[in-house]
């Protein structure tokens, strides 16, 4: 059976809405507390784990008594349910179709070779590219940062994270205009947040933790593994809190869920859903499908054939009409999406064996709109 797909909650209930909220209680000119909040604080710090669903973490609660303790709010993920366009939503306070990062892996105009908006990197065999020279992310992602409006607003904005996101393309795109420290440890980030917090008069932090992610996609959502890491990462959360200096505030969240793959697909062998392809972008429970000019009709009914109802497909003004990347898309935006877009709604995905050898293996993934997918939490704790 198919399951239900949700739409963002963008303008009240989306991680769109989150800093932009912050920024408001922050007292930021022209920014709005959109959720709520009503934060009297003058230090904010977001952690963000990533892959911590709201779904996931409610069937797991005994693994994470500190987080279960708040009431559980929960706000949406944008679309794709993906890490590059859920950090870039959360950095800039936009929805996707204005941010243009949408997705794991996209075809840029004029480019045969598919992006990956994560590494920042093109794919594939061909010539070396510096990316950060031939894709400045000032460029693919034009909009002004969080940070960039926080900074100038008088506030102290600062990324705590490890080091190899210190000048990525994803934190040029995402995160520009505050400062970074790196992380070496659990106990380096939770240091380094404190310090942060009270380095200025007021100060937005944003700190990132990836490894119940990786546990996910490797042992899986539902192993013994996920739960154990869980529990570490209630461990943080619980330690930031109760370290909290006065006048400050810590909101724990997410980028997405994740769901345990059953079903593969596999777009590298099977013998019709390359027909009229000409690159297959996202990841296996959101594909961007490229067809060849005037293909797209008849690759769309060829694949709704072959996925069957454990999958929808749609056309690129279908998803655009539908919302799923926010009320607006750039045009920019527009030209990066699939002439199809291929849903995950049961608990298969499309692989790709060849061209994608190690995420095709992995137990967990996410990028549909599916409510474990999608939905994220939101706890908020003062000092």
């Amino acid at each position: 059976m198919s399951g239900e797909l949700l739409t963002p909650r963008y303008g009240d209930g989306s991680l769109a809405d989150l800093l932009p909220s912050v920024l408001g209680c922050l007292g930021v000119p022209g920014e709005t507390d959109r959720l709520g909040l009503a934060l009297d604080v003058d230090h904010v710090c977001v952690l963000l784990v990533d892959g911590l669903g709201a779904t996931a973490l409610a069937a797991e609660a005994a693994a994470a008594p500190f987080l279960s303790s708040s009431a559980p709010t929960t706000l949406t993920a944008g679309f794709p349910s993906t890490t590059a366009t859920s950090l870039t939503t959360l950095g800039t306070g936009t929805p996707p179709g204005e941010h243009g990062i949408l997705g794991y892996l996209l075809r840029l105009p004029e480019q045969e070779r598919l992006f990956n908006t994560l590494r920042w990197q093109l794919t594939g065999q061909g010539p070396a590219v510096d990316a950060l020279t031939a894709f400045p992310p000032e460029r693919i992602q034009p909009q002004r940062t969080v940070f960039e409006r926080a900074t100038a607003a008088g506030i102290t904005a600062m990324q705590v994270a490890p080091s190899y996101q210190d000048g990525s393309g994803l934190t040029r795109a995402g995160w520009r205009g505050g400062g970074f420290r790196p992380t070496y440890s659990v106990g380096d980030l939770v240091d380094g947040v404190l310090n942060a917090l009270t380095s200025a008069p007021r100060t937005l932090v944003y700190t990132y933790h990836s490894e119940l992610d990786t546990t996910g996609h490797v042992r899986g959502p539902n192993s013994r593994a996920w739960r154990f890491e869980l529990a570490n990462v209630d461990r943080i959360a619980a330690e930031l809190a109760t370290r909290l200096p006065p006048r400050s505030a810590l909101l724990v969240t997410a980028d997405h869920g994740m769901v345990e793959l059953v079903t593969r697909i596999d777009f590298d062998t099977h013998p019709r859903l390359s027909e009229g392809v000409v690159a297959l972008g996202g990841e296996p429970r959101a594909r961007h499908v490229y067809t060849a000019d005037g293909a797209a009709d008849a690759v769309a009914s060829i694949w709704a054939e072959v996925l069957g109802d454990e999958f929808v497909v749609r056309t690129r003004d279908q998803a655009v009409g539908a919302g799923w990347f926010g009320p607006r898309v750039t045009p920019d935006a527009l030209a990066r999406i699939g002439d199809l877009v291929v849903l995950a709604c049961g608990d298969g995905g499309v692989v790709r064996s060849g061209a994608e050898p190690l995420q095709s293996m992995m137990a967990g993934h996410h990028g549909s709109l599916t409510a474990a997918e999608l939905l994220v939490p939101l706890r908020v704790h003062c000092g």
